[in-house]
Order: structure tokens, then sequence, then C-alpha cells
């Protein structure tokens, strides 16, 4: 009884994608004798799979070192898995990056639909998730030049600095109380009060909204990043039942993301309207005054604004942890960069600026080296719409592709390989 439940589940997804299966075909066939016959359009070469399930039986705990292990043995450029009935090509050398991200960007430049996605982000009316055309040009502009600017980064250094420096006082009211800090708390924290600072202003204060927006970030990574059926046997979809139970899960979600959000825009619409346009005004209020010239709906700017909570609180509270546990694992690391920071800031002044930060390389390349060992966007999924071969060997299928890029030293911190790289500028 315990096996019927997921054997019919099986079964069911045959029977649904049997006629899917069957016009793929037929068009793959067709396309074939339309191009041009010296084209090789055989496929990358792939591991070995299993009946239904594909590869997904392979998959490990941290999928960019699984990854890494079967690209060196399969394939060093592209690998072809299938995850459930999903076909994912997986680019993973420098040179096949290029051809994707460079040379053939506008054909895989839009992200694979999520049901999680286009509920929480109204649509995928976001950024991240937002297919590519007019709307994700004029959304990413918006972003860029309102909240992104190295004119909005430098006027936005005092509420940085204000924001350390209540993290320094916790810390040292915490040690002289001799108890332990929960640095990871501490971190999080940290990164979600600067984000609301920058996108909501002082408004993020009121009513406990900073712990609100935490729980509601860490509830919605859950649900974005977690094992979602469908996205692996789409046509379990047609499924009512099962669509119905993750639906309903992640719409309570977005609703308390709009409960939240709603009271954000309000109190910012019923401010001076005279304070849309101010230089020192934030993310929202720049949604507020640009509103009709981007012809945005209220969907959309809750949309943007759930991306900025997103990508402020999350990667930054995690690069910051994950650059802490590798120099404590490593001392002598901890000792040369300590040796770095206190010969670039004057004597008397504790307090670091950005100008000290032009002068730390190796401060640099420790979190660059960070960032390689622990990517904080393990995959950066692309999707494109025919199957095709190109002279540079790229194979571009109809599911998605994922890239994930890394060194061989998976585990070693090592800065030193970092001092001379152009990547990452202005960390």
């Amino acid at each position: 009884m315990l096996l019927l439940f997921p054997l019919s589940l099986f079964v069911l997804h045959y029977v649904l994608t049997a006629k899917t299966r069957r016009i793929k075909q037929q068009q793959q066939q067709q396309q074939q004798q339309q191009g041009n016959n010296s084209v090789d359009v055989r496929p990358p070469p792939s591991p070995p799979a299993l009946p239904i399930i594909g590869h997904l039986h392979l998959m490990g705990s941290l999928p960019h070192v699984w990854l890494g292990s079967l690209a060196r043995k399969y394939g060093p450029d592209v690998m072809l898995l299938r995850l459930g009935t999903v076909p994912t090509l997986v680019v993973s050398s420098p040179r096949a990056a290029e051809a994707v991200l460079r040379t053939h960007d506008h054909v895989f430049a839009s992200r694979p639909s999520t049901v999680v996605a286009d509920i929480i982000m109204y649509g995928s009316s976001d950024i991240a998730f937002a297919p590519y055309g007019e709307y994700w040009r004029q959304a990413r502009k918006l972003v860029a030049t309102h909240l992104l600017s190295a004119k909005k980064v430098q006027s936005s250094r005092g509420a940085a600095a204000d924001e350390v420096s209540m993290v320094m006082s916790k810390i040292s009211e915490t040690a002289a109380a001799d108890r332990a800090v929960d640095m990871s708390e501490l971190l999080y924290t940290f990164a979600n009060d600067m984000a609301c600072r920058l996108v909501s202003g002082k408004f993020f204060q009121q009513e406990g909204r900073s712990k609100i927006f935490r729980d509601l970030i860490g509830d919605s990574s859950q649900l974005l990043g977690g094992f979602n059926m469908e996205e692996y046997f789409p046509a379990l979809s047609r499924v009512g039942l099962l669509r119905r139970a993750v639906c309903a899960k992640v719409e309570r979600v977005r609703n308390r993301w709009a409960d939240l959000l709603d009271k954000v825009i309000d109190d910012h619409m019923n401010k001076d309207k005279s304070m849309f346009d101010q230089k020192d005004g934030d993310f929202v209020d720049t949604l507020l005054s640009v509103q009709h010239e981007y012809d945005l709906t209220r969907e959309h700017m809750k949309a943007l604004l759930t991306d900025m909570f997103f990508g402020a609180t999350d990667t930054s509270s995690q690069t910051l942890e994950y650059t802490l546990a590798e120099l404590m694992r490593r001392p002598h690391l901890m000792r040369k960069l300590q040796a770095e920071v206190r010969s670039a800031v004057p004597q008397g002044r504790e307090i670091i600026n950005e100008v000290d930060l032009s002068n730390m390389a190796y401060l640099s390349a420790v979190i660059k080296e960070t960032l390689r060992l622990h990517p904080l966007a393990l995959f950066l999924l692309r999707i494109t719409p025919w199957t095709t071969a190109t002279s540079t060997d790229i194979w571009s299928l109809l599911g998605h592709v994922s890239l994930s890029m890394y060194g061989q030293l998976v585990g070693t911190l090592k800065p030193g390989r970092m001092r001379k790289s152009t990547c990452l500028k202005g960390l």
C-alpha cells in the first residue's frame, strides 16, 4: 500500500507525457531534416540514467561538487542530465560558459518558469524570474539606476555605518557579559536591517516589520529552493490535487508578503509627496515617483521589492558567515588578514571606511575565494525553446541549461590564487 501512491503517480505521469514525447520527437526529426546535414546533432555525453527519475538519484547534498565530479568524468565542457523528464545541459567550463552567457546570451536569456515563483512574484514580474523582454529590461534599468548606482551606494554610506556600529555594540555587550554570540543570527539580522533601511527607510522599524521580513524571507527561500515535483515532472501539473496542495502553501506566504508590503507602500504614499524625489529617499519612494513613467502596477512594485529583500539579505549574510567560518578554520590566514587591516587603517581610527578597502587586496582575495568555495547561486538556470546544435559545440535543448563553474580545489581556502584575479571587481 505504501508504494501504491507513488507508483500510481509515475504511471499517470507516463500516460500524460506519452503524446508530448511523440510530438517532441517529430519536431526534432523535422528540424534535423530542414537543417544542414553536415551539422553534428548528437547529444552531449551523459551518465547512465534510471527509468522515470533519470539522474535525480545522483544528486547529493552539495550539488556543485556532485556536478563537478560528473563533469570531470563525462564532459569537461558540457554534459547532459535528465532530472526527472526535464533535459538539463550542464555547462561547467569557461569556454562553454562564454558561448552561453556572451555569444548566445539572447538565446539563453530567460529562466525556467516555476509554480512557486509565479505565485510569490506575481506571475514572475520581478527581475530574477521574469522572461527576457521589454519588461525585464525596464525593470533591470530601474533597479540599476535608482538603487544600485554608484551615487546611491555613496549616499547609503551613513546608514551602513550606523548599522555596523550597532552590530559592533551588540558584540561588545555580549562579550562583556561573558556570553556566546550567535554570529549567524547577528549577521542575518544585520543584512536584513540594512536591506529594510535602504528599501523602505524608517518604516521598517514600525510594528516589528524587520522580524516579519526575516521570517518571510526564510519561508520563501525554503519554497523556492525546495523540491517541487512539478519542476521535474511537468506533466504532473495537470493533476489538480498536487497543484492545489503546492499552490495553497505558496499562496499563504505570498499573502503575508502582500499584507506587509501593502502597508509599507501605503505608509510612503501617505507622507509628503515632495519626499519622493529627494536624493535621500528610499527605494519605495523611487518606485512611487516613477510608477507612471515605467507603467508599474502595485503587483509589479511588490514583486520588485520582494526581489530586493531576497538579494540583499540572504546573499550578504551567507557570504559574511562563510568568510568568518573559513578564517576561523585557518588561523594563519586570519592573522595575515588582520595584519593587512591594521596596516591599512591609520592609528587612532577605529572605523574602516570604503577608501581604506581599496588598499586591502588580501581582503578582496579572501572574499573572492569564499565565493568560489561557497557559491550562493549554485546554478544559473537558463531555458531555450528549441533543439539545435551550434558551431561552438553548445547544444540547446528543450529543457534547462545549468551553469555551474568552480575551481578544482573544492574545500580549500587559498586567497593567494585570487590576488591577481580581475573577476568580481569592486569587492
